[in-house]
């Protein structure tokens, strides 16, 4: 007779899976969204003098800083798709808890020693280059935290990868929302960054504490024994068919046509959610970031509308994206109408570039007004927020329970597969406006 299980008492679990959420991608929003003053920091003194006497003064902008977009979405995105690969196919190896506090670990210590380093004096190239090799390490380390998360969420009832995603989306919300606090308060650009990082690292360190907590939680503790017990009936079914010759060979023959018997169920749902991601970071932040407000040029929303208007928007919505899978999942995971829903969003991109997006070579300013590119970022967030998580809900349940936290690696890896893509898309999509 089938065991119930336990409730999830002040729906703990959930709460927790939603701060772990937070942390994976807190730490590429603190990043992305710090762009300002990481691009301050890169500015070449040489042409701002030069700069400092012509009507234009201000629009010259040195390699490193012209290029800071692209090259960081590249160093965050490779690494993660990589990282989330090798974690696709070493996560029965290293332990769980191994993969998702030493990730933790390393990402709090990346982020003080960005604290620390807001305050030592750096030249741009060796500042720039410093910056990367963070970015690579977050984002390393952060692939094998998501994977492992979803994996862990693969095992609980569907509605628990919404608060991961979720927590995600709340990450860029909080991320923007730190940083225009950071300018409204008046304080020095230094000063500012100083606070905005020490900030990540004290989120992070709560979500350390939450993942402690976890495994002491009585529903998630069912999840976890029905698992390993599947697995243990499972290793046994096959020792029993094994009828001799190089049994290790035979498991891992037996594992690999697992994966791919995995794969064939869930490949749709993997492809859609890698196109989602594919088309939104080709655009957020490479396009997106470069456009300029032309209701306010030069005054106090000039300022603000960058981290308004593109980054704690654009994580607002795909927030409340992420968030309306917890109430709402249509289309159903076996409609064709969600993959044709994600190829529509084809159309963001050409939009986006036909915006005040500055500097321009090649295309005209077609959309003039602010409020154009607000409405678009809303649907082009909010979208990708809905349909990403729509995705990663329904793939676990594409297949058999033992197979579900198979099922949820993949799908992380996909994920990172559009992340990757996207970033090197962003290149051609820049260079073409």
């Amino acid at each position: 007779m089938a065991v119930s299980s336990p409730r999830d008492k002040y729906r703990g679990v959930w709460l927790i899976f939603f701060m772990l959420g937070l942390g994976t991608l807190l730490p590429w929003n603190f990043f992305m969204t710090a762009t300002m003053y990481f691009t301050s920091r890169l500015k070449d003194s040489s042409l701002v003098r030069s700069s400092a006497n012509e009507t234009e003064a201000g629009e010259q902008r040195s390699v490193l800083e012209a290029k800071f977009n692209n090259v960081m979405t590249l160093c965050a995105m490779l690494p993660l798709l990589i990282c989330t690969c090798l974690t696709s196919f070493l996560h029965s190896l290293v332990s769980q808890k191994l993969r998702v506090m030493g990730s933790l670990l390393i990402i709090m210590i990346v982020f003080m020693l960005t604290a620390v380093l807001v305050k030592v004096p750096l030249e741009p190239l060796p500042f720039f280059s410093v910056t990367m090799v963070k970015i690579v390490i977050i984002n390393s380390f952060g692939a094998v935290l998501q994977g492992s998360l979803f994996g862990m969420a693969g095992l609980l009832p569907a509605s628990y990868t919404t608060p991961i995603m979720s927590g995600q989306g709340l990450a860029g919300t909080f991320a923007a929302f730190a940083m225009i606090c950071a300018i409204a308060s008046g304080s020095e650009m230094q000063d500012a960054a100083f606070g905005y990082f020490i900030t990540a690292c004290v989120v992070i360190f709560l979500s350390i504490m939450c993942y402690v907590m976890l495994p002491k939680l009585e529903f998630f503790q069912f999840y976890q024994e029905r698992q390993n017990k599947q697995r243990s009936e499972e290793e046994n079914s096959f020792k029993l068919t094994d009828k001799g010759g190089d049994e290790a060979g035979e498991q891992n023959e037996h594992q690999n046509v697992s994966m791919m018997k995995i794969f064939k169920k869930v490949w749709l749902l993997a492809l859609s959610v890698c196109f989602t991601f594919t088309v939104t970071i080709g655009t957020f932040p490479a396009i997106t970031a470069d456009t300029k407000s032309t209701v306010a040029a030069g005054g106090s929303w000039d300022r603000y509308f960058v981290p308004v208007s593109c980054f704690l928007l654009f994580n607002l919505c795909d927030w409340g994206g992420r968030s309306l899978t917890a109430v709402c999942m249509w289309p159903g995971k076996d409609s064709r109408l969600l993959p044709l829903a994600i190829v529509a969003r084809l159309v963001f991109p050409p939009l986006f570039m036909l915006c005040n997006v500055q500097p321009r070579l090649n295309l005209p300013v077609f959309f003039h007004h602010d409020a154009v590119f607000i409405v678009l970022m809303v649907l082009f967030a909010f979208s990708n927020g809905y349909l990403a998580s729509l995705c990663m809900c329904f793939g676990p349940k594409k297949v058999l329970p033992h197979e579900a936290e198979s099922a949820g690696v993949i799908m992380a890896f996909f994920l990172s597969l559009g992340l990757a893509l996207g970033a090197g898309l962003s290149f051609l999509l820049r260079a073409l406006v």
